[in-house]
């Protein structure tokens, strides 16, 4: 008995992971197919398209699939795809924006309202959350991935600094570089260069203050809030004013 109730267990966590895999899977590819429909085919020329592609070879998409999710891009059934950005505030006020890309907006909006509202948030109106942000370019280091040398971090934050970052910062032990939203292919090349692995690398919105939540009960509800987006197969990034 206790060994057939291992076994399920396992069963159980496998399929979560194969689930998660599956949905990251799948916004990868849309965004492959989205920006090789809005600016070709070519990632030589398409800049929008090559972070696509460097993202989805970061979490191991086969390259079969990226080369379909190009291709799909003349589709008739990829011509509905189009970006989307939602505003919201969740408990204790956190603002919140929720980017994505979907083939049906109206759809999608009333999906993320219902999380929101169902996770004690509210919708905002338009402009009034994302004035709280700016637009930035992001890239994200993993230290251990590195050689030894990159492995410091005084060396990590030395590379930024000469690479043109506009500022850096850790955070879980991940060495986040900020750039200016122009400069971020810029800076991404000059620390390829130098034989860096990037975990991770596109525009992203960086609040211009962050604000603390010491009650547990709406951390809580916060996390429940960002997980329920997260598993929306629309949604691709969210950012938040939460320290």
């Amino acid at each position: 008995m206790s060994g057939h109730s291992k076994w399920s267990n396992i069963k159980y966590k496998k399929e979560i992971a194969d689930k998660k895999k599956a949905q990251v899977f799948s916004k990868l590819t849309r965004m492959i197919t989205l920006a090789a429909k809005e600016g070709g085919q070519n990632p030589e020329t398409n800049t929008k398209l090559q972070q696509a592609i460097e993202k989805a070879k970061s979490f191991n998409l086969p390259n079969d699939n990226i080369k379909r999710a190009i291709e799909k891009a003349t589709a008739k059934d990829a011509q509905a795809l189009e970006n989307f950005l939602i505003e919201a505030f969740g408990p204790g006020q956190v603002a919140i924006l929720i980017e994505g890309v979907t083939d049906n907006k109206k759809r999608t909006f009333t999906e993320i309202k219902n999380i929101i509202e169902k996770n004690n948030g509210k919708m905002g109106s338009g402009g009034s959350i994302k004035w709280l942000f700016e637009q930035k370019g992001l890239i994200e280091i993993l230290p251990e991935e590195q050689n030894e040398e990159f492995k410091k971090s005084e060396n990590l934050e030395i590379l930024a600094i000469e690479s043109g970052a506009e500022d850096f910062f850790w955070k879980e032990g991940v060495f986040n570089i900020i750039t200016e939203a122009k400069d971020l292919q810029k800076v991404f090349k000059n620390i390829q260069e130098k034989g860096v692995k990037i975990g991770d690398y596109n525009l992203a919105y960086i609040p211009k203050e962050k604000i603390k939540i010491e009650d547990r009960d709406i951390q809580n509800k916060l996390k429940n809030l960002f997980e329920s987006l997260d598993e929306n197969e629309d949604v691709q990034n969210i950012y938040s004013n939460l320290e």
